[in-house]
């Protein structure tokens, strides 16, 4: 790749980060800054599910309503 080429497509993804509705105007030139990145490379990532699994034990008539909820959501899930 020539300078002048890198250069233009450097000023163009510049062009793009600036532009808060790129990703749906040009996702692929997105994408593909996005897998350049040295700075996002180095980012340590971790999934975090705080609501998955609540630990804060229920009781009483909210605690079966909440059974109730997971039970059909379940259902659904495995239907």
């Amino acid at each position: 790749m020539s300078a002048s080429l890198a250069a233009l497509e450097m000023k163009m993804l510049k062009t793009i980060a600036a532009n808060p509705f790129a990703l749906m105007v040009h996702p692929e030139t997105v994408l593909q800054a996005v897998e350049r990145s040295e700075r996002l490379a180095r980012l340590h990532s971790r999934v975090c599910r705080p609501l998955d699994k609540p630990l804060i034990p229920k009781s009483g008539e909210v605690g079966a309503f909440d059974q109730d909820i997971d039970a059909e959501l379940d259902e659904v899930e495995t239907s």
